[in-house]
């Protein structure tokens, strides 16, 4: 498919709110104005907003527009789950939520290593999908992924039945030792298996930077936003089906809008840029770990501290990102927290790198056990 005709998607997970609740009148507008513009696909979830995302689908957009007018996506959370029954449960309550009688596109929430996956296998979430598109509930069936490249290969092995697959692209993560960008976005490639991209910005991260970032690309295309940047560095690679945006307000929206509805694809000299903003925005001092592994066999806390180091590298570069601390509480689910670092350093004596491992791990444990 032409790249630079991927749609974009309106993501209802971080809608307006007023005292802490939605503001349904600024999301009707924001609906309205998505729809006349020619863009049809919403991705809600069972968890999104406390539980009342779907809702937000029903009243601002399936009890105002013609069933076929548009594209709603949402997603089956393993975490909500304690038995096969659970499946028609949640999804049945789905469909009440946003009062349609099937879903475009359905998905296995946040599928990843651990918990999450084994839970869908568990319950037989992937034959139950096809059973579902066999009934017309579904009928696009795929999942999200925060998981490694080698799992990924491993599903998409198992489960060749997947139509599609979600994954977080940007350009800050695409060498992101625990996000993987770049690595899960070739391996769908490779499959020519459709991609959705979720956090194109970061979650915000790409559309507020520095100002010296903002002056590369103001002085490249004057009156551009940063977050058009990152959206047009997804926009412009091949096999991107849809790209997800949480707008939280009108000027986001029309932000987006301008960027999609007269799309330009990067230029040499805009990709140029886009890695010199990379490498500006990753110049911080990381811990030179290759990931030998020596440290781990002696120690007696049972810290795997190379996979610590790869978190504690991503939150130095990235300090509001919230991944480092889902994947460094998955890490310490079933070994050793920075924590429990009781000091010996044999692992300093065998490191090939000569690092101070001990008190990078105390680095660790405030980041990551001490948090607030």
């Amino acid at each position: 498919m032409s790249n630079t005709r991927a749609r974009l998607g309106f993501g209802l997970m971080r809608l307006p709110e007023i005292d802490g609740n939605i503001d349904m009148d600024t999301v009707r507008k924001m609906v309205d104005r998505f729809m006349e513009s020619g863009f049809t696909y919403f991705d809600t979830a069972y968890v999104y907003h406390g539980g009342n995302s779907e809702s937000v689908v029903k009243e601002a957009l399936v009890g105002r527009y013609p069933r076929d007018s548009y594209t709603v996506a949402t997603k089956l959370p393993a975490w909500a789950m304690n038995c096969a029954d659970d499946r028609d449960r949640i999804l049945n309550e789905q469909l009440e939520r946003a009062g349609v009688e099937y879903f475009d596109y359905y998905l296995l929430h946040s599928l990843e290593d651990g918990g999450n996956y084994d839970a869908y296998e568990k319950y037989d979430c992937f034959s139950w999908g096809l059973e579902k598109k066999a009934e017309g509930k579904i009928k696009k069936f795929g999942f999200s992924y925060h998981g490694t490249p080698e799992l990924l290969v491993r599903v998409l092995d198992k489960h060749p039945e997947v139509e599609f697959v979600q994954i977080q692209l940007n350009y800050a993560d695409w060498d992101n030792a625990i996000v993987h960008s770049g690595k899960l976005y070739e391996i769908l490639r490779e499959r020519n298996i459709p991609i959705i991209v979720m956090e194109p910005v970061k979650g915000g991260t790409l559309a507020q930077v520095d100002d010296d970032i903002a002056e590369m690309f103001s002085c490249a295309r004057p009156g551009k936003s940063a977050a058009s940047w990152a959206m047009r560095f997804v926009g412009s690679l091949d096999g991107i089906d849809v790209i997800l945006s949480g707008m939280s307000n009108m000027e986001q929206l029309e932000d987006n809008l301008a960027t999609f509805t007269n799309f330009e694809p990067l230029t040499d000299s805009d990709r140029e840029i886009i890695e010199k903003v990379k490498e500006k925005m990753l110049a911080v001092p990381l811990v030179q770990c290759t990931s030998c592994r020596y440290c781990c066999d002696g120690c007696p806390s049972g810290i795997k501290i190379p996979d610590i180091f790869r978190a504690l590298n991503t939150l130095r570069k990235f300090p509001e990102d919230n991944r480092p601390h889902f994947f460094y509480g998955g890490l310490t689910s079933d070994s050793g927290k920075a924590s429990d670092c009781i000091g010996c350093a044999q692992c300093e004596a065998v490191c090939p790198q000569h690092l101070p491992i001990v008190e990078l791990l105390k680095e660790a444990a405030e980041k990551f056990d001490n948090r607030n």
